[in-house]
């Protein structure tokens, strides 16, 4: 089957392990002809958005074609706030997908997946959302404006001839409901998860003991793992308190990701200390090997995508409560936090951190539900959905 992945609505980061490149990795893997057309958004070294020089057309290491594809001109400041682009329609005509999958309807070319579908009745026509309350539409502006009328407009527009709209979390499949209107007959939940081909299971015990050892960390240690984009929202800095003040000299953390600016400060001042372990920016591949050394994952402020691959790695983990986000519970592999308090985080952790029954009981649910969050079984689901 031939498969294009229109990622058009937000970024596409090459090598990286979100959602827009894996489902395209895994549908190549199983043998479909898959090609990604993307906009020029993507992120620099540090994790930091950038916009790339120009349009180009490439492979990804699985052999996906990728067509990078700028904003229209004229108006190139208009167009990139309504995210119209170039040669949509002659590379959708030139490719002639059997199934198209939309990575987002928050962009203005829809009209050009409606005219394709028009011309080619049996073509497949998937959406996911990645919106929600907590990450967009968060304003005035964003929620009644951009949501509430322009990507609502698109949304409608395309509904009709789309088979299935899928929100990544619970919260997100209410939003499709709610800010769109999309018919819940429609609606679907399609979590995120982790690239669990690429994992190096069989060396998992090695990479354990590997990084403990790099990071000078007895085997009997109770290490806590977060990280991610590093700001105020996050609660990361909470978590750093609730480990500095806590009396276990048993217990570390790391910390990964990059820090926004105004929480640099905080983040230094609360670094200095053996206890916690900030270790910059990784790759997806070290982000692995730092789950595989680690006991706990501890996420308590916004959601992330590795909140998903936490629970696909099978770490037993602690996460913010958030309506609608509930679905990393797989029946007693973590806890939530109910407060933005390092005290209530300390309390979690203490009650967690001797590796006792509550502990191993959560180990054991995290290892045996695991692969509900594996990519190889998401990317099936995709294409075995009518």
């Amino acid at each position: 089957m031939k498969i294009v992945h229109l990622c058009l609505a937000s970024f596409f980061v090459d090598n990286y392990t979100y959602q827009e490149n894996l489902l395209p990795k895994y549908h190549k893997m199983a043998g479909h002809d898959v090609t990604i057309i993307a906009s020029l958004v993507s992120f620099s070294e540090k994790g930091k958005p950038i916009i790339l020089p120009s349009e180009s057309v490439y492979e990804t290491q699985e052999g996906c074609r990728v067509y990078r594809v700028d904003y229209k001109r004229p108006f190139y400041f208009f167009n990139r706030l309504l995210r119209r682009y170039n040669k949509l329609q002659s590379l959708l005509d030139k490719e002639r997908p059997d199934m198209i999958f939309i990575h987002g309807v928050q962009f203005s070319n829809i009209s050009i997946i409606l005219k394709y579908k028009k011309k080619y009745p049996s073509v497949r026509v998937l959406c996911d959302n990645h919106a929600d309350w907590i990450n967009s539409a968060r304003n005035l502006l964003s929620k009644k404006i951009l949501h509430g009328i322009i990507w609502r407009y698109y949304a409608n527009k395309i509904e009709p001839y789309v088979t299935r709209f899928y929100g990544v979390t619970p919260l997100r499949c209410e939003f499709l409901k709610k800010m769109y209107n999309i018919p819940s007959s429609k609606v679907s939940l399609l979590v995120m998860g982790v690239d669990d081909w690429g994992i190096p299971w069989e060396n998992r015990n090695a990479i354990h003991m590997k990084i403990r050892n790099q990071l000078n960390i007895a085997p009997s240690d109770f290490l806590i793992i977060t990280g991610g984009k590093i700001d105020e929202r996050k609660n990361i800095h909470l978590l750093m308190e609730a480990v500095l003040n806590s009396s276990a000299s048993n217990i570390h953390l790391v910390v990964f990701g990059n820090i926004a600016p105004e929480m640099k400060k905080k983040i230094d001042s609360l670094e200095d200390n053996e206890k916690i372990h900030y270790v910059g920016w990784l790759s997806s591949e070290k982000t692995i090997e730092y789950f595989f050394a680690s006991d706990l994952a501890v996420f308590p402020g916004t959601h992330s995508v590795l909140w998903e691959q936490a629970v696909g790695i099978g770490i037993p983990s602690i996460f913010k409560y958030w309506d609608g986000m509930t679905h990393v519970d797989l029946g007693g592999n973590c806890l939530f936090l109910f407060e933005d308090s390092s005290e209530e985080i300390a309390k979690k952790i203490s009650s967690l951190s001797s590796r006792e029954r509550k502990y191993l009981e959560m180990k054991k649910i995290a290892s045996c539900f695991a692969h509900k969050f594996y990519y190889s079984d998401i990317a099936k689901k995709v294409i075995e959905d009518v």
